[in-house]
């Protein structure tokens, strides 16, 4: 008797692009037969790859259920779903001020050039802004056998994320200078936070 699938588990970290507004399946670059799709991303100029990253990448899916009860029953008699919260957390390692632009959720125009040297204006924002919203794509290592010659991968697509908690900047003797975040995914207008693809790239003869 078998006791499980060793091929069914995943070890090893995703990279992490950037695309700058909201996403939607018509702006992801098509698959490439024989090629990693991380290699499609790099050539897509409107995905900006994030670099190094920390702790790995981390999807929590939190329901929200409501109780009902009622007086024959000492425990709850149903429960409802009355909400859903998707935060997708990482760290960027590359503490590039690109990246601690997307990790502050600041807008592409706080991010200029000043006298030939790379500027991020920080800005408190005015009442009533609305929060700046970007597509997360990752590639990381997917499931299944690896056969000589293929590739596995599993694909995450997030089409509205917003970083929305606290981010530290620190210049330690002793530490590297990291970005936390975390960012609040939204659904779309058709209920759909992103995707989630495994894919098995098999070089083309």
């Amino acid at each position: 008797m078998a006791l499980g699938n060793s091929s069914n588990i995943i070890v090893g970290a995703a990279q992490v692009w950037v695309y700058e507004g909201l996403l939607a399946d018509a702006d992801l670059p098509a698959y490439v037969g024989g090629t990693k799709y991380a290699t499609t991303l790099d050539g897509d100029a409107d995905f900006r790859n994030v670099g190094y990253t920390m702790n790995g990448l981390e999807i929590q899916f939190q329901p929200d259920f409501g109780e009902v009860a009622v007086d024959q029953v000492l425990d709850v008699a149903k429960l409802f779903k009355q909400g859903m919260q998707v935060n997708l957390n990482t760290a960027f390692a590359e503490s590039t001020l690109e990246n601690l632009l997307v990790a502050t959720a600041g807008s592409d125009s706080d991010l200029s050039t000043v006298s030939g040297n790379p500027t991020l204006n920080l800005k408190a924002g005015t009442l009533g802004e609305c929060p700046i919203e970007r597509g997360i794509v990752a590639v990381g290592p997917g499931t299944g056998d690896c056969e000589e010659g293929s590739n596995l991968e599993r694909i995450y697509v997030a089409y509205r994320a917003l970083s929305i908690e606290s981010v530290t900047v620190s210049a330690k003797r002793d530490e590297a200078t990291m970005f936390e975040v975390s960012f609040r995914l939204l659904p779309n207008d058709n209920g759909s936070y992103g995707k989630i693809v495994d894919r098995t790239v098999t070089p083309t003869p």
